[in-house]
């Protein structure tokens, strides 16, 4: 569920003053009070702007990922560092799997979708040949044939009523 910004904020200066607010339908009490609880921290951490949904994700690159995942293993936790960070700790775990098990290129964004069934196709690489005598002489025979048929059944369709 997304909860719009003033609803954080209202949510945390209810929290600070040690009421809860009230639980929305469609969410356990638990799960509610936890996502105050981290909003509260996040805007801490970060301030209460940082609580704005973000429509645009930021593209992490390898170097920065690498940051955060040698901080994950220089024993800090992984929610600190998340937290510091921006970003959810699941994300930051994934990181971390992967930079275990791949090294720095698990850090590196893949391309993603469907493998091409044809590698080395591409539009732009498709280039004719250029004819040889023969085949442009057998081109020309075969447009002027195919304008003949046109024109046959052009001539059997007026015919029938």
């Amino acid at each position: 569920m997304r909860y719009s910004y003033e609803f954080k904020l209202e949510c945390i200066k209810l929290y600070r003053q040690g009421v809860w607010p009230e639980t929305p339908e469609g969410v356990t009490a638990k799960r509610f009070k936890n996502q105050i609880r981290e909003w509260d921290r996040i805007a801490i951490a970060q301030g209460e702007e940082t609580l704005k949904h973000n429509p645009n994700n930021k593209i992490w690159t390898p170097e920065e990922k690498l940051e955060l995942v040698s901080k994950v293993l220089a024993g800090n936790s992984r929610s600190a560092v998340a937290l510091e960070s921006g970003i959810s700790p699941g994300l930051l775990y994934s990181w971390v799997r992967k930079y275990k098990e791949f090294g720095y290129n698990g850090l590196v964004d893949k391309k993603k979708g469907r493998k091409s069934s044809k590698p080395g196709m591409s539009k732009k690489s498709i280039e004719p040949k250029p004819l040889t005598e023969s085949e442009r002489e057998e081109l020309i025979r075969l447009r002027a044939k195919n304008e003949a048929i046109k024109a046959e059944i052009e001539v059997v369709k007026k015919r029938s009523p």
